[in-house]
C-alpha cells in the first residue's frame, strides 16, 4: 500500500492518542466530526427548489447502516483497515486534489488530531456502538444487526464478478504500487481490485500504467485520470473483462482509445471529461449497454454526437453541459 500523504503529520499526531486508551466511542468522538464536515453532502435525499437534493456519490453518512452500505462504488470503510478505505483516503488526500474531502469551502479539514481519532476508530473494528442514525430509507434487505453491509444493485454485481475468483495475494500488485500506483480490495475479503494512479498523476506513464497486467483480471474500478495516459495504453483493457468504472478525465485520450473498450461489458461509469474524445469516438460506446453514467464536459464531442449516443443508451445519463 502506497504511504498516503501526510503520513508524517500523522504519525506525530497519533502520539495525541495515549496509548492503551480505551475504544474511539463513535456518538461521542466521531459523529460530530461527520456532522460538521461530511453529512451536509451525505445524507437522506430531500427536496430543495424543487428539486430532489441525493447525497453525493450515492453515499449517506447520516446512519451506521447507511455508512456500512458504502457508496455507488462499493464500501467505503474497511474495519481494520484504514490503508485500504476509501474515506480514509479521501481526507488524507493533499487538499488541492479534487478527490480531497470535504470539498474546498465546503467544511474546515480535518485536524491531524481528527485525523488519528478516525484511524483509530478504523483500526479498531469502525464499530458505531449503540449509535443507529437514520432510518429513512434503510432497505428492507437489511433485516440484522446495524454495521452489516445492506445489498444493493450494484453490490449485487460485485457479488456476481467475484464468484469463482480467489483473492490475489498483495505481492501480485507490489510491481503496481512500486510504480506508484494505489491498489485497494472493495472490500476486506473481496477478490475485486480498485487501481488508481491519482497520486502520480502526470508521471504515469504507459509504461507505468502496464503495471497492473499483473491484476487485470481483477480490477473492476481503473482511475487514469490526469495521468499521461495515451491510446496505446489502453489496450491492456482487454485483459479487464470485469472492468465496472474507468475514469480517463483529463487526460489526452483520443476517439482510437476508445475503440480499445468495445469488449468491457461490465463497464457502467466513464469518465471523459476534458479529454479529445469526439463524435466518432462515441460510437464505440453505442453497444455498451452496461453503461449508466458517461461524463463527456469538455471534450470534443458536440451536441449532435451526444445526441446519437443518448438515442443509442437511453437508460444512461449522458452528462454534457
Amino acid at each position: 500500500m502506497r504511504t498516503f500523504p501526510l503520513a508524517l503529520a500523522l504519525a506525530a499526531a497519533a502520539s495525541l492518542v495515549p496509548l492503551g486508551s480505551n475504544a474511539v466511542d463513535f456518538e461521542k468522538e466521531i459523529l460530530p466530526l461527520f456532522e460538521a464536515k461530511c453529512i451536509e453532502c451525505h445524507k437522506a435525499p430531500y427536496e430543495e427548489g424543487g428539486r430532489t437534493k441525493k447525497p453525493k456519490a450515492g453515499l449517506r453518512m447520516d446512519a451506521a447502516w447507511a455508512i456500512s452500505m458504502g457508496s455507488e462504488n462499493g464500501a467505503v470503510i474497511v474495519p481494520g483497515k484504514p490503508g485500504d478505505s476509501e474515506l480514509y483516503y479521501r481526507v488524507t488526500l493533499p487538499q488541492n486534489d479534487d478527490d480531497f474531502m470535504p470539498p474546498t469551502g465546503k467544511a474546515d479539514p480535518l485536524t491531524e488530531k481528527e485525523l488519528a481519532l478516525f484511524k483509530k476508530w478504523i483500526d479498531g473494528g469502525a464499530d458505531f456502538g449503540d449509535w443507529v442514525g437514520n432510518l429513512e430509507g434503510k432497505p428492507k434487505e437489511v433485516t440484522t444487526a446495524v454495521g452489516k453491509p445492506a445489498v444493493s444493485e450494484i453490490q449485487e454485481v460485485y457479488k456476481r464478478l467475484s464468484e469463482g475468483m480467489g483473492a490475489p495475494d498483495p505481492e501480485t500488485w507490489k510491481s503496481v504500487t512500486e510504480a506508484g500506483g494505489r491498489v485497494a480490495r472493495l472490500s476486506k475479503t473481496s477478490p475485486l481490485l480498485s487501481v488508481d494512479f491519482r497520486l502520480t498523476t502526470e508521471n504515469a506513464s504507459d509504461d507505468v500504467i502496464g503495471s497492473i497486467d499483473t491484476v487485470s483480471p481483477h480490477i473492476v474500478h481503473l482511475d487514469l485520470s490526469k495521468t499521461a495516459v495515451t491510446d496505446r495504453a489502453l489496450s491492456i483493457l482487454k485483459e479487464s473483462p470485469k472492468l465496472v468504472r474507468l475514469n480517463l478525465s483529463q487526460t489526452g485520450i483520443t476517439d482510437a482509445g476508445l475503440t480499445h473498450l468495445k469488449s468491457l461489458n461490465e463497464l457502467r461509469y466513464l469518465n471523459l471529461y476534458g479529454s479529445k474524445v469526439t463524435d466518432a469516438g462515441l460510437e464505440n460506446l453505442e453497444d455498451l449497454k452496461s453503461l449508466e453514467a458517461v461524463y463527456l464536459w469538455q471534450s470534443k464531442a458536440t451536441e449532435a454526437g451526444v445526441k446519437k449516443l443518448r438515442t443509442a443508451l437511453p437508460d444512461a445519463k449522458i452528462n454534457f453541459k
